[in-house]
């Protein structure tokens, strides 16, 4: 199993992204990966193959990485050999929106023939479809874009997705996968193993499947 976490608050992200990252190690995974938005850098990605460590000697620990909101990933191949491309998170063409995906896409071929994807995806993953998919589907509005991807995916997923141009705001979705989310003094947070909320809540929630959640410094919205 893979695993994600996604976090909004008053403190750096980063270093909390790795945290619960590193809490949810015991689960199995090839590769790990962050995104992380800021008002002055945008949505910054880094991810690499290999063990937590190597990703997070890469950005010292988080210090390198400036943005109170962002996504994390530790991923163990399903689609794609383990390497720096295919891991997640995954971003669309333009940069705009940030995923990271836990679960299995049963449909991704169809849906990259609908939305004419072939010889532009970079990766070999089911989860860069979605993210491609998702950005022609969105036109500004997250939570109609969310809704219409949900409708269009056959297969199981959690997702947690970042938006450039929607600050201080994680969006998330899930089916079969799991994902539990808690509002705490840091922060809201969401993630799919309760170890990764341990230092920050003892009180959480499970996420209703097929309800959008989006979490923001001050609440989390079903």
């Amino acid at each position: 199993m893979c695993g994600i976490i996604g976090y909004v608050g008053h403190q750096q992200a980063a270093p909390i992204l790795l945290d619960g990252l590193a809490r949810m190690e015991y689960r199995g995974y090839d590769s790990a990966g962050v995104a992380v938005r800021s008002e002055t850098k945008g949505l910054q990605v880094y991810k690499s193959k290999g063990r937590l460590q190597v990703l997070s000697d890469m950005i010292h620990g988080g210090a390198d990485v400036e943005g109170t909101l962002g996504i994390g990933h530790t991923r163990w191949a399903t689609h794609g050999e383990p390497n720096d491309v295919n891991a997640h998170p995954h971003v669309s063409e333009d940069g705009r929106i940030a995923l990271v995906h836990n679960g299995i896409i049963e449909n991704y071929h169809e849906l990259t023939e609908q939305f004419h994807l072939e010889g532009s995806l970079i990766s070999q993953t089911d989860s860069e479809v979605a993210a491609r998919v998702l950005d022609a589907l969105y036109d500004g509005d997250p939570l109609k874009a969310i809704q219409k991807l949900q409708e269009l995916i056959v297969g199981s997923y959690g997702f947690c997705i970042l938006f450039d141009d929607q600050p201080g705001s994680v969006y998330a979705i899930r089916r079969v996968s799991p994902l539990v989310a808690s509002y705490t003094h840091a922060g809201a947070i969401i993630a799919s193993d309760l170890t990764a909320l341990i230092p920050y809540s003892n009180q959480y929630f499970v996420v209703p499947e097929d309800k959008i959640v989006r979490l923001t410094p001050y609440k989390v919205h079903v």
